[in-house]
C-alpha cells in the first residue's frame, strides 16, 4: 500500500514537471517580455522627463495651487491648437513645478488617439505634443498592457497570466522536497554545471514565488476589467442605475478650472486633486478626480466629483470610501503591481521582480536543452 502512494506521487510529481515545462515553453518568452516591460514602466513617468529637457524646465518652481491662472491659461492654449468641438481635455495636477501635463482626447468617430501634451510651466506655450503609442515610453506601456494588439492584445495578456499562473505553482509543487528542506534550498556550488542551472532556477523562483504571484495575479486583474468586476461585484455596493451627470447649458459660459477645483475641494474637502477633465460637449460634465485618505493610489486614485460646467453646480460625487468592500479591494490592486504600496523601495522591489522571468526563462530553457543533449549522448 505504501509502495502504490510512493508510485501515484511519483506519477503526479512527473505530471506537474510536464505541466510546467510545456507551460514554460508556451508562455514563458511572454512572461519574459511582460516581466522587462513592466520593470521599465515602474518608473515610467521619470524616465520619459529625462528623455525629453524640454518639459523639466521649471521643474524647481514652486507647484502651482488651485487658484493659480495658469490652468486656465493651459486649456486655452490647447484649445487654440485642437478645435474639436466634441473633444475633451484631461490636466494633471502634479503637485511639482516645471511643464504641466495633460491629454487631448478627440471625439468619439473621430480618427486619432490620444494626444499627449505637455504646456510650459505658465500655461503659454505648448512644449511637447505626441500621440499615445507614438513615443517609447507609452509604446512599452501598449506592449506589456495590450501587446500592441489592442483589446485582443489585453485578452491574451489576461489569459496568458492565468497560464503563468499555472506556470509558478506547478514549479512550486513539483519541487516540493520530500526529505530534508535543508538540502533542497541548497545551491551546490560544486556540482555540476547542469546541477547549478537547476538550483539557481529553483532558488529564483522560490525567493520571488509569493511577489511573483502578487504581481501576476493583479496584472491578470487590470488586463481582464470584466472579470474583475464580476469576481468583485458581490462585494461592492450597488450604483444607483441612473444616466452619467449631465451639465444644462442655460447659455452661461463656461466655468473656469480654478472654480471646477473649488467646487470640488468643498464637496471632498479631505481630497487632493490630482487630474480634472474638461469637455467640450455642452451636455457633458466637468469631472475632477482626488485621492482621499485610505486610497492607496496617489496617481490614479477612484474618487470624483462631477460638476455642471456652467453653473457649478455638483452633480455627483464619488468617494472611494462608501463604495464597498469590492471597490476598496480593486483600488489596491494598482498599486500592487506598480509598485507604489510602499514608495520607493516597493517600486525598486517591482523593478527586479519584474527582471525575475529572465533569470528563470533562460536557466529553465538552458536545463531543458542540456538535459535533452544527455540523453542523446
Amino acid at each position: 500500500m505504501a509502495g502504490h502512494r510512493r508510485s501515484a506521487a511519483s506519477r503526479a510529481r512527473i505530471l506537474l514537471r510536464r505541466v510546467h515545462l510545456w507551460l514554460g515553453l508556451s508562455v514563458g518568452l511572454l512572461f519574459v517580455v511582460l516581466g522587462l516591460t513592466g520593470s521599465a514602466l515602474v518608473f515610467y513617468t521619470g524616465i520619459d522627463t529625462a528623455l525629453h529637457p524640454a518639459i523639466q524646465a521649471g521643474r524647481n518652481d514652486p507647484a502651482p495651487d488651485l487658484n493659480a491662472r495658469v490652468w486656465d491659461r493651459a486649456l486655452a492654449t490647447g484649445r487654440g491648437r485642437w478645435h474639436d468641438t466634441g473633444g475633451k481635455w484631461t490636466l494633471e495636477v502634479t503637485g511639482e513645478g516645471g511643464g504641466i501635463p495633460a491629454r487631448y482626447y478627440p471625439a468619439p468617430g473621430h480618427h486619432g488617439d490620444r494626444m499627449m501634451v505637455w504646456f510650459s510651466g505658465d500655461g503659454t506655450r505648448i512644449v511637447r505634443a505626441e500621440p499615445w503609442g507614438g513615443y517609447l515610453m507609452s509604446w512599452l506601456y501598449q506592449l506589456h498592457m495590450q501587446l500592441l494588439a489592442g483589446a485582443f492584445g489585453s485578452q491574451v495578456v489576461g489569459w496568458s497570466g492565468v497560464a503563468m499562473l499555472v506556470l509558478l505553482a506547478s514549479g512550486m509543487l513539483a519541487w516540493w522536497p520530500r526529505g530534508s528542506w535543508r538540502k533542497a534550498l541548497a545551491f551546490k556550488r560544486d556540482a555540476a554545471s547542469i546541477r547549478r542551472l537547476r538550483d539557481l532556477h529553483k532558488l529564483s523562483g522560490l525567493w520571488s514565488m509569493t511577489l511573483l504571484f502578487v504581481l501576476v495575479t493583479t496584472g491578470v486583474l487590470l488586463a481582464l476589467p470584466a472579470v474583475t468586476q464580476a469576481l468583485l461585484a458581490p462585494a461592492a455596493i450597488p450604483a444607483p442605475k441612473s444616466r452619467a451627470p449631465k451639465s444644462r447649458d442655460g447659455g452661461a459660459a463656461q466655468i473656469s478650472i480654478v472654480q471646477a477645483l473649488h467646487a470640488a475641494h468643498r464637496a471632498l474637502p479631505d481630497g487632493h486633486v490630482v487630474f480634472v477633465d474638461v469637455p467640450s460637449a455642452h451636455d457633458a460634465a466637468i469631472r475632477v478626480r482626488l485621492q482621499v485618505p485610505g486610497d492607496p493610489h496617489r496617481r490614479f486614485p477612484g474618487s470624483f466629483v462631477f460638476i455642471d460646467q456652467f453653473s457649478g453646480r455638483v452633480l455627483a460625487t464619488h468617494d472611494v470610501r462608501r463604495a464597498g468592500t469590492g471597490t476598496a479591494v480593486a483600488s489596491w490592486v494598482r498599486t500592487l503591481h506598480d509598485g507604489t504600496i510602499g514608495g520607493i523601495t516597493t517600486r525598486v522591489l517591482a523593478v527586479l521582480l519584474g527582471l525575475v522571468p529572465s533569470v528563470l526563462f533562460v536557466t529553465g530553457i538552458l536545463h531543458w536543452l542540456r538535459r535533452r543533449a544527455a540523453r542523446h549522448t
